[in-house]
């Protein structure tokens, strides 16, 4: 069963949200390159899952306000 995908992290910068293993930005395990992946809300903004292409995320997940 896959981890639930948090909509707003306290702390975004600190983990690389590339997989389902959410390693420290500094101990990128599963070699999936030399740089952390940016968690959407980092790259899109707070309200990322009402973007186009996440509305099945909007249904499920609750508003982070």
């Amino acid at each position: 069963m896959r981890k639930r995908f948090p909509i707003a992290p306290a702390h975004p910068e600190r983990l690389c949200w590339g997989c389902d293993q959410y390693c420290s930005a500094d101990d990128l395990r599963c070699g999936n390159g030399s740089d952390r992946t940016q968690h959407p809300a980092e790259l899109l903004g707070a309200e990322w899952f009402k973007e186009p292409g996440f509305e099945d995320l909007a249904d499920v997940m609750p508003d982070p306000r």
